[in-house]
């Protein structure tokens, strides 16, 4: 079993960060380690219990390269319609830093050790209509559960979905089912330095709405 660092429940949620620039592609990742952290995953809340989730981990390097591609065509797009800017200088220097690390990731993504592709199963393929929240209410707290079993195991991720406009090219490379919707994709790795910490959010009562709007 992995050895898990000394966090309390609050310092692992306020800094688990997406890491991007500081995984080392170089240190191995056990599968084992992996495996461990989609165990605690699994504990996650689905609708109904549904657990209608699969995770796919990547490490074949021909496998990771041909979904970084797709990636990259998809970061290409996103990189050329800009970036937000704010009035806040503040806020756009961190963007700024954000986006050099995306541009890094985008780069390096077929280096990375691991990729797992988190999925949900949908009954014909297709997506429901209207809010879905209740569907991808059953994926994503387990993805998120997986980030952090990962930042506890010392090993770091980022949440990624650019390689989604070619979800069915990528569930042909991977063999996906069609009734299996993709719906994150997770680099991960070890990192390097330990210096995460909690990051500038706007003020909790500039979003807190109590007995209504």
């Amino acid at each position: 079993m992995a050895e898990l660092l000394p966090l309390d429940p609050d310092q692992l949620l306020t800094t688990t960060r997406s890491v991007r620039k500081r995984l080392d592609l170089d240190k191995p990742v056990p599968l084992e380690v992996i495996r461990e952290a989609l165990e605690v995953a699994l504990q996650a809340p689905t609708g109904s219990n549904s657990q209608g989730w699969h995770w796919i981990v990547l490490t074949d390097p021909e496998k990771k390269k041909a979904v970084a591609d797709y990636y990259a065509k998809s970061f290409s797009a996103y990189r050329a319609a800009g970036r937000k800017e704010y009035d806040d200088p503040d806020r756009n220097a961190t963007q700024s830093r954000v986006q050099s690390s995306a541009d890094y990731l985008a780069d390096h993504l077929a280096e990375v050790p691991v990729l797992v592709i988190g999925a949900i199963h949908a009954p014909g393929g297709e997506l429901p209509a209207g809010n879905q929240a209740g569907f991808w209410g059953s994926l994503l707290p387990a993805a998120w559960s997986l980030q952090l079993a990962l930042r506890a195991r010392g090993l770091g991720s980022a949440w990624t979905t650019l390689h989604l406009p070619y979800e069915k090219e990528v569930a042909e490379l991977l063999g996906i089912p069609p009734n299996i919707r993709q719906g994150v994709l997770f680099p991960v790795a070890y990192y390097t330095g330990e210096t995460f910490k909690p990051a500038p959010r706007q003020p909790l009562d500039e979003v807190l709405h109590i007995d209504g709007w």
